[in-house]
């Protein structure tokens, strides 16, 4: 039997399909401005991935931001769950799960069995969030996956960037480039900053053993390294860590599908 999980992100679609418990595979692309378009274009590439139809799908569930719009699933569940049910499934002993996405930001508590207790979220600004990390690579006229690596090598030292705003990061940024400041330095503190933002949000469901971060920005090694530096912990990441929540949509396809056998 197939399932599919399918996560409609603010900057990012996710797919990714299961038979039997297992992963098949997955695809990936930039959300575009009609959720539904994104949503068919992504599930497209999956199942051609698989060498499957998309008719031959048994069941779908949906989720992030652009879940409602997904007119080929049969739910729809929330992203925080399924970040949940997904970094449980990968790390069975993961308590603390931090989902770094494109636009927003979510600290979350699971049980042993994968069920969120509790959560905080960042959805009122960039700062802390992919979006904040592709403003500052622009700033410096760098790529993206440049940054990390390079703010791990300060000259001097972490130069102060704001925590609060993407705007005022960014106003930070090109102040001290006309102050001919390193541009590694300047990287070091922009992660810094973005760091010390998120710290602020596990705080408020509290860190627990083990710890696992899902979305893009787990991708980027100064975050990463920070992080654990920081909390003295040792980070879970998956292979994909952008296809964490579309994983937790493909497991809870699967109960649904097994509850629907057994009516």
């Amino acid at each position: 039997m197939f399932v599919a999980g399918v996560d409609i992100g603010s900057l990012s679609a996710k797919a990714l399909i299961m038979e039997d418990g297992e992963i098949r595979g997955w695809s990936i692309i930039l959300t575009g401005p009609d959720s539904v378009e994104s949503a068919t274009e992504v599930m497209g590439l999956a199942v051609e991935k698989c060498h499957l139809s998309l008719e031959e799908i048994d069941y779908t569930v949906s989720t992030g931001y652009g879940r409602v719009n997904v007119p080929f699933a049969q739910a729809n569940i929330t992203e925080i769950s399924c970040h949940a049910r997904g970094s449980h499934w990968l790390f069975p002993e993961v308590r603390t799960i931090l989902d770094m996405g494109g636009q927003d930001c979510k600290a979350i508590r699971c049980d042993e069995r994968g069920r969120v207790t509790d959560f905080a979220m960042n959805d009122k600004c960039a700062a802390g969030t992919g979006r904040y990390l592709e403003r500052v690579a622009s700033t410096l006229n760098l790529g993206l996956e440049e940054i990390g690596p390079l703010s791990l090598q300060p000259v001097e030292g972490p130069l102060p960037i704001s925590n609060f705003c993407v705007v005022f990061a960014e106003n930070d940024i090109i102040k001290l480039v006309r102050e001919d400041k390193p541009p590694n330095d300047i990287l070091a503190g922009a992660h810094e900053a973005i760091v010390s933002r998120v710290r602020t949000l596990l705080q408020r469901v509290g860190v627990e053993e083990a710890l696992c971060v899902s979305g893009g920005v787990a991708k980027n090694a100064g975050v990463i390294r920070r992080l654990e530096e920081q909390l003295g912990l040792k980070a879970l990441i998956a292979a994909e860590p952008q296809v964490v929540g579309a994983l937790g949509a493909a497991l809870f396809a699967a109960d649904r599908l097994k509850a629907q056998a057994q009516r």
